[in-house]
């Protein structure tokens, strides 16, 4: 027997992107009903943007919904969606991975295809130009080579090629914090992807970008950041190795932090001096001082608990074991009733039956939401 899939959301909703038929913020988890996923088969991933939701589907089916005002959802036009809605220009492709930036998406085909839809001003769907556009263009630069993976920042895009002799990565759109990688000097834009350099015989195979942040891991679990600095510290204008004896598995950013988990379900923070992250040097149990004198600080409150996955929002941020989050809570977004920010991680939940069912959970952050 297939098991029943669940699909909830809280936080801020005034643009749609809680998916709950409602423009208001919720400070609970919501049950949605949504008839266009159960007809669409299982959601295999979401990505949460500034306002909108990208849904990938087990068949390789696309989903939007939230705040459209840039085309970013996909649909040919430029309206907002209180519900999930089916790409149709992408139904005759099958697509493995999604990203959405704050107000641009991303999509990427089994063929090695990747195509980009939203706000253009920055240079960020990397079409050549600085055009919008309101349903996904296929990238024409990467036509003749394999693209694995897209990620998605609030104006910048990388993206991962999967290639024979190697792992190279590209980057496009705003460059001014160094979050392009491309340059060793400041560049305000670029509209058209360019190779970023320094991984030359490092195997990466992960990246993420959010805000004015990149990240990567390779495949020996080090971590690459570049971009604006965490905290007090410098923008990098190249990716930077993060010193550590910890192997990291996955990396989450958000607008002033990060999110690493190890191998072994730990869970360190990067930066986060804002709405309480867990900057207090009295509760951090192990420190690991980056060469740029950031912090790496595991998160303290999980013994017991092997962390399985990690996501950041803006300014909060979320594990999975139990489900558990933090930061800043104005919208409700820490899903605990309130609009309190939260210093330390707080338990989620969704209800009893919930709670005893077996099965995956999986949590996905968008700004405040």
């Amino acid at each position: 027997r297939e098991k029943e899939e669940q699909l909830w959301s809280w936080g801020a909703g005034t643009d749609g992107q809680l998916g709950t038929l409602r423009l208001q913020d919720e400070h609970l988890p919501q049950l949605l009903n949504v008839p266009s996923l159960s007809s669409a088969s299982s959601v295999s991933m979401l990505a949460c943007g500034g306002a909108h939701v990208v849904g990938l589907t087990s068949s390789g089916k696309v989903l939007t919904w939230g705040r459209g005002n840039s085309g970013q959802l996909g649909h040919g036009d430029m309206d907002c969606l209180l519900s999930p809605k089916i790409v149709m220009s992408l139904e005759s492709y099958c697509i493995t991975q999604v990203s959405a930036g704050w107000s641009h998406s991303g999509f990427v085909s089994d063929e090695g295809c990747v195509f980009t839809c939203g706000d253009g001003s920055f240079g960020q769907l990397g079409h050549g130009d600085y055009r919008s556009h309101c349903s996904p263009v296929k990238v024409s630069f990467f036509v003749n080579k394999h693209v694995e993976q897209i990620a998605c920042g609030m104006r910048h895009s990388l993206v991962l090629l999967k290639d024979g002799s190697g792992n190279l990565l590209y980057g496009f759109g705003s460059g001014k914090r160094g979050q392009l990688g491309i340059s060793i000097d400041r560049i305000k834009s670029v509209n058209a992807p360019e190779i970023i350099r320094g991984f030359d015989d490092v195997q990466i195979i992960t990246i993420t970008a959010s805000a004015d942040h990149s990240a990567a891991l390779s495949a020996d679990g080090e971590l690459y950041t570049w971009g604006r600095g965490f905290g007090a510290t410098s923008d990098f204008l190249s990716p930077q190795q993060s010193p550590s004896s910890s192997k990291f598995s996955k990396v989450a950013l958000g607008w002033n932090h990060a999110l690493v988990l190890s191998d072994n379900g730990e869970v360190f923070m990067l930066g986060g001096s804002h709405h309480g992250m867990l900057s207090n040097p009295e509760i951090t149990t192990l420190s690991k001082h980056l060469s740029d004198g950031a912090v790496l600080e595991r998160v303290p409150g999980f013994d017991g608990i092997k962390v399985v996955d990690i996501a950041a929002g803006a300014e909060h941020s979320a594990i999975e074991g139990a489900i558990k989050i933090w930061g800043w809570g104005e919208h409700g977004q820490l899903g605990l009733g309130s609009t309190r920010d939260e210093t330390s991680p707080q338990t989620v939940s969704l209800g009893d039956e919930v709670e005893r069912k077996d099965g995956t959970v999986r949590v996905y952050c968008g700004s405040g939401y």
